[in-house]
């Protein structure tokens, strides 16, 4: 007798993909806070937040307007129409300023810094790159992987290793500092020459700046390994390694081509 094969069996249904859950929208900016003394929060939405004292808050901040004295720590992002800050401001994620953003004192972001116009005084880390769609003005310490910029004035210690772009670029250096390629029309870099007692104790500052790419260039006390530019300005104690481009004026302390510089040894003077 013929066995009978038995009917096959269907496979399973396959399982239903769950649907994606729809992210809710970002609540609508409204209402005033105002922190005094030592306070905590989860995180700020508003349309404007004032603090003054100790503030911390473990989330994001989203605000049309925020203006803080004091101390305040923020966990997550900081998303502001416009905002200024006296004291210290400390963001741990990346911070994004339609308008103006000022602050004095010491700023530090954990990611990237992207503001209208900014106005920076004292001591300011970024972690991430720095875009700024008007004019950056810094005055301090800067510290920041690169600049992008409409026009950037700084007064201070800079060190930025990457790439420094927009139309203008004036620095004044009064410590050593470190800056990457810098590229824009107009390059203006100066480091603050020794006083006297600088001098007889072999104290200077250092500025060395890897590459110079611009229309016009004006350096001063400053070391550039390579400047790409039709016109070339090199004042009191600039040096340069290679270059391409014409040197319209140089100073008699002025140094072109390689050098094999060491530090002095300690209490050497001359």
């Amino acid at each position: 007798m013929a066995g009978v094969s038995s009917p096959p069996v269907p496979p399973p249904p396959a399982a239903a993909t769950p649907a994606r859950p729809t992210p809710a929208p970002s609540p609508t900016r409204s209402g005033e806070i105002r922190d005094t003394g030592t306070v905590r929060r989860d995180s700020v939405n508003a349309e404007r937040w004032s603090a003054g004292g100790t503030v911390k808050v473990t989330g994001d901040v989203s605000v049309g307007h925020g203006q803080w004295d004091g101390t305040v720590a923020i966990g997550g992002k900081l998303t502001a129409g416009a905002a200024r800050s006296h004291g210290t401001l400390e963001v741990g994620g990346p911070v994004e300023v339609t308008g103006s953003f000022v602050t004095s004192g010491s700023f530090h972001a954990g990611g990237p810094l992207h503001a209208g116009d900014a106005d920076l005084r004292g001591d300011v880390h970024v972690t991430g790159a720095v875009s700024v769609d008007r004019a950056l003005s810094v005055r301090g310490l800067l510290n920041a992987p690169s600049l992008t910029v409409g026009g950037f004035a700084f007064q201070g210690e800079a060190h930025v290793p990457g790439d420094v772009v927009g139309p203008s670029v004036s620095a004044d250096f009064s410590r050593d500092s470190e800056l990457g390629t810098v590229r824009a029309s107009r390059v203006r870099l100066r480091a603050k020459g020794p006083s006297l007692v600088g001098k007889v104790m072999g104290r200077e500052v250092t500025v060395t700046v890897q590459r110079v790419e611009a229309d016009s260039v004006d350096l001063e006390g400053v070391n550039v390994q390579f400047v790409r530019a039709p016109e070339i300005v090199l004042g009191r104690d600039a040096h340069i390694t290679e270059y391409e481009g014409t040197i319209v004026r140089r100073h008699p302390s002025s140094r072109v081509g390689f050098e094999s510089r060491s530090p002095k040894p300690y209490g050497l003077r001359r």
